[in-house]
């Protein structure tokens, strides 16, 4: 059996009835969401899902360990901010099996494009819990425009290294998840699969 290709997507701080296909309210210049509306016209619609926690990164913590979150040191400290750069406790430790890290061991190419809010290097990060490519933030919600988090420094990621790149971020992670896919599809077709997790920061604070 061929082994599927995941594309995993994350949007941040979305309330269930944001969206208008679970009846989030009509804007002046149309539907709300028309393409998740769509999506879910013609696929599936989950209405019993529930968070794993009410705040940001003790979520994330849940949906990449598939366990309960406060189990972790880091996941009991709301936010994990950028106060805690250097931190060696206050993040996902490595050791943690993750969605990511199963997939990985099982053959498949990891990659996260997007919101990691999972701990800072050196002790934690992206590559160290199961995937061999990042390009996104560290933090919790970064300017939109600058990347900056609300201290002030720039948080913009490829792997562990700080990079700059102009532009809206939500088009930038949009434009780079489609480039990662098309070089991963050769690899695909002869027949290693893929696991791309694409966390948005929207419609996250700051509202841009």
């Amino acid at each position: 059996m061929t082994r599927p290709n995941i594309l995993y997507i994350v949007s941040d701080d979305l309330g269930y009835a944001d969206l208008g296909c679970y009846g989030g309210r009509q804007a002046g210049f149309g539907a709300v969401s028309p393409n998740i509306d769509a999506l879910a016209a013609g696929g599936l619609k989950l209405t019993e899902g529930y968070s794993n926690s009410p705040v940001c990164s003790p979520t994330r913590f849940a949906m990449a360990t598939m366990r309960y979150q406060y189990r972790l040191r880091g996941a009991l400290d709301e936010p994990i901010n950028s106060r805690s750069k250097g931190s060696a406790t206050l993040g996902l430790p490595p050791e943690m099996p993750t969605l990511p890290s199963l997939l990985k061991d099982a053959g498949y190419r990891t990659a996260l494009i997007g919101k990691w809010h999972l701990g800072y290097p050196p002790h934690f990060g992206p590559l160290r819990s199961g995937y061999e490519e990042f390009f996104g933030i560290m933090a919790g919600g970064v300017d939109y425009f600058t990347h900056c988090s609300s201290s002030g420094d720039h948080d913009l990621y490829i792997n562990d290294e700080t990079h700059k790149e102009v532009g809206y971020l939500t088009d930038v992670f949009s434009n780079k998840a489609v480039a990662h896919v098309r070089e991963r599809a050769a690899e695909a077709r002869s027949g290693t699969p893929f696991f791309l997790s694409l966390h948005y920061t929207a419609p996250h604070w700051p509202w841009e």
